[in-house]
């Protein structure tokens, strides 16, 4: 297949399209360090269009604010890269699409942004089911190697894509359960 996507990107995305049109589910990305690329993926695999409904671009603040609804509060209260605007930035994608499960993705790819407690390589993914009690969080944290900027954002999507399997939570078989937001 003619592409310019990493080939363990797209064997991922073609797999999470499989299994969700297996499933007969519906998908749905919101997306900010990863900037489309796991919404380019999905799209790469002709015929996608049947399983998955929407990515958004939120990269700013005020774009998570607008587009997905994530409350100014959370993001001053937390910081963009946290749990609390992951979970908000997937509760949002879902409520404006027509998909079964959202996933999101924030974080600081670098090579500058990061801080001693959130430092470069520094992702956060939530996923939001439709239907499912919305104060049950599945969500995590991760800190991937700093091997560039490209290195992390190929390895937050894939994990994004991961968290977007039939029957996935959080990376690593972790789950958040905090307030929600």
């Amino acid at each position: 297949m003619d592409t310019i996507l990493p080939p363990e990107l797209v064997a991922a995305a073609r797999k999470v399209l499989d299994a969700n049109r297996a499933a007969g589910r519906r998908i749905a990305v919101a997306e900010s360090c990863t900037g489309g690329l796991v919404s380019a993926a999905l799209t790469e695999i002709p015929g996608s269009s049947d399983v998955f409904d929407a990515g958004f671009v939120t990269y700013s603040n005020e774009a998570k604010h607008d587009v997905l609804k994530v409350g100014s509060d959370v993001l001053e209260t937390f910081g963009s890269v946290s749990i609390a605007v992951a979970w908000s930035m997937a509760q949002g994608a879902l409520t404006r699409t027509h998909a079964d499960v959202a996933v999101a993705i924030t974080g600081i790819a670098g090579p500058d942004g990061g801080s001693e407690k959130k430092p470069v390589g520094t992702v956060v993914f939530a996923q939001a089911v439709r239907g499912a009690d919305p104060d049950h969080i599945v969500a995590d944290a991760r800190h991937f190697e700093n091997n560039g900027r490209a290195g992390v954002r190929l390895q937050a999507a894939l994990c994004a894509l991961e968290l977007l399997m039939p029957g996935a939570s959080a990376p690593e078989d972790t789950e958040a359960d905090v307030e929600s937001p």
